[in-house]
């Protein structure tokens, strides 16, 4: 095998960052590709196998403009970057990053970090209803979070609603004490930690007091018009088809909906046909309505999130093809 070498321009201001802490991102550069990597000057000299060589340099390129856009880069960063090399799809990488969304608290940017997060934001952008439906970790809650505060920021919408069915998560947690608004609160933590963030506790108190954001259990919505409102639906493999054929005919005009779900982490009774399983189906072909699914590729949690979501998808259909029932009733994550 002849070694080729190829030469990376990567300014000193931005090598720490792109190669990360402790060389880890160069690292498994080299182990994916089989190369060497040696930094000196202001560029980086890739040595190793024709295409592997060329495929690590094309890797860097994309992490060392991500970086010059004022990124942090991360593993997950580093992952996608290669999986999209091998795919000859790497400058979608710099494309995705450039669909910011809004800010935290903190000034941290929110953006979508994959093809697949950015083809449904986009739907959530250009549609009425959108299904994002996809395994934990793909940020199908949050983006759909910051959308929505954008929205009522940018007086797009006059309120933000969110829900998601109060139903427990595969264990009996028995009487809890307090008020009715105490109850459902820990079914609901998931959607308040993501406006704390996004927003800021302060101004999610304040809005919620005037009305202008309410969090509620999905049988809140019975017998309510939602007009001029953005509307999540969180959990929503977990509604029967009552629930909702109630919810998505609470739409108002000038509302804006998206519904969020894992099919594969139900948490209803044995034999519970699932709601968000039979709106997919019913719905798929009215105009207005787009449906989004997200994959394990999609997982931008640890990385190790990633790759248990993998397996378990794998798994799961060794399961289905032996005719096993390993991928039925699947509990949720904690």
């Amino acid at each position: 095998m002849s070694l080729t070498e190829v030469m990376v321009d990567i300014p000193a201001e931005h090598e720490n960052n792109v190669f990360g802490q402790f060389d880890i991102n160069a690292k498994k550069i080299e182990r994916t590709f089989r190369v060497t990597l040696i930094a000196r000057d202001g560029a980086v000299k890739v040595l190793g196998e024709g295409a592997a060589a060329e495929k690590a340099r094309r890797v860097l390129i994309q992490l060392t403009e991500l970086s010059r856009r004022g990124n942090t880069i991360t593993e997950q960063n580093v992952d996608y970057a290669i999986s999209l090399v091998f795919e000859d799809q790497e400058e979608a990488l710099v494309e995705i990053d450039r669909d910011l969304i809004c800010y935290t608290l903190q000034g941290k940017p929110i953006k979508p970090k994959t093809l697949g997060q950015k083809k449904y934001v986009d739907a959530i952008k250009g549609g009425m209803v959108t299904f994002g439906l996809g395994p934990a970790g793909t940020g199908k809650t949050y983006l759909a979070m910051a959308m929505a505060v954008t929205a009522f920021k940018n007086n797009e919408v006059s309120r933000i609603i969110l829900t998601r069915p109060a139903i427990e998560a595969g264990e009996k947690l028995g009487f809890l004490p307090g008020d009715l608004q105490s109850k459902i609160d820990p079914y609901l933590r998931p959607l308040y930690d993501a406006l704390y963030q996004i927003m800021g506790a302060e101004s999610f108190l304040k809005n919620s007091e005037k009305g202008l954001i309410e969090v509620a259990p999905l049988a809140y919505m019975r017998g309510r018009t939602l007009d001029n409102a953005f509307i999540i639906l969180d959990e929503a493999q977990n509604t029967t088809p009552a629930q909702m054929k109630m919810f998505l005919t609470r739409i108002g005009f000038g509302s804006k909906v998206v519904i969020t779900g894992d099919s594969t982490q139900k948490d209803l009774p044995s034999g519970t046909v699932s709601g968000l399983d039979v709106a997919v189906k019913v719905v798929r072909n009215i105009e207005d309505v787009k449906i989004c699914m997200l994959t394990s590729k999609d997982v931008v949690r640890h990385p190790l999130v990633q790759r248990i979501v993998k397996a378990y998808e794998d798994y799961e259909k060794k399961e289905m093809r032996s005719g096993g029932n390993g991928g039925r009733n699947k509990r949720r994550r904690n």
